[in-house]
């Protein structure tokens, strides 16, 4: 007798990630989960700092708990993936809690990545660093997309990576660029010790050219001016920049102007209240005149 055939069991798109069947219930729901099932996204680009701002976080968790939870996705191996609420879940365990309530999206890495981006990216007293590498993860995710406008008309990945902070495609371009710094020039940008258009400038040079310019920095023998980066840059991209170039580009002396302003108020009290601008004007050049030839 012919044996009946088995039924073929395909392997469900929820099992091939790992989603058992309690988790796809949570999904779309607000639910409690434990704070060492909580994991950061991966390279998260956005600091979480035991700063003064956490201190009032903690405090109003104490007082009146989460008010808005965090954003999550299941991952494949367990646990789950935080793409908003890195900040709060640090405030929870600062608070003594154990668990946080976070919404369960089923997001892919893509979409993730954007949510992320565009759930940080308006925050206030952000680093560049900060920006820069947030701002290189969504224009990559953007590109892997292909994203287009509503109306199906193509737009420019960088203006549409920058709309969320209400940056132009070009100010996108710029941070981005910031990501080619080694991370000792990246951190002393951080710090303010050299400004954004330099770092930009900065960014064209090779590893090792940058590696001496930061030597030049370190060492307090120099700062960056705009012009010395424009300079630093040029030499780069002709094949000229040494050691030796650097630090005499460096370590170029400032030209005195010669600038003088004398102030109304500083003035005044030497001539008349009747006197006017133009008298008093009159007067100075005068005096300056006879000066002169007696020299």
């Amino acid at each position: 007798m012919r044996k009946p055939k088995k039924e073929i069991q395909l392997t469900s798109y929820d099992e091939l990630l790992g989603i058992n069947e309690a988790e796809q219930n949570t999904l779309n729901q607000i639910v409690e989960v434990p704070l060492n099932e909580l994991h950061p996204f991966r390279n998260h680009p956005f600091h979480v700092n035991d700063d003064e701002k956490m201190a009032e976080t903690v405090e109003s968790i104490k007082n009146y708990g989460i008010l808005n939870p965090a954003l999550v996705r299941p991952r494949a191996e367990g646990g789950y993936e935080l793409i908003a609420g890195h900040r709060r879940k640090r405030g929870c365990e600062l608070a003594g809690k154990s668990k946080m309530p976070v919404l369960i999206r089923n997001y892919t890495d893509d979409e993730a990545v954007i949510v992320m981006v565009d759930s940080n990216i308006q925050r206030e007293n952000l680093l560049p660093s900060e920006k820069a590498y947030a701002y290189k993860m969504k224009m990559d995710a953007v590109k892997h997309q292909g994203i287009k406008e509503e109306n199906a008309v193509s737009v420019d990945s960088a203006d549409l990576v920058g709309q969320a902070a209400g940056d132009s495609g070009r100010t996108v371009q710029r941070y981005i660029r910031l990501t080619c710094l080694i991370p000792e020039l990246l951190k002393l940008l951080d710090e303010g010790k050299i400004n954004f258009t330099v770092g930009v400038s900065l960014t064209y040079l090779s590893e090792m050219e940058q590696i001496w310019v930061k030597d030049c920095i370190v060492s307090g023998a120099s700062s960056v001016t705009g012009s010395m980066a424009t300079k630093l840059k040029q030499y780069s991209g002709e094949g000229k920049l040494t050691e030796l170039a650097v630090q005499l580009i460096l370590n170029e002396k400032k030209t005195e102007t010669g600038k003088v302003t004398l102030t109304e108020k500083k003035i005044r009290k030497y001539f008349p209240k009747e006197y006017n601008r133009e008298q008093i004007e009159q007067v100075i050049y005068e005096l300056l005149d006879n000066w002169k030839k007696s020299q």
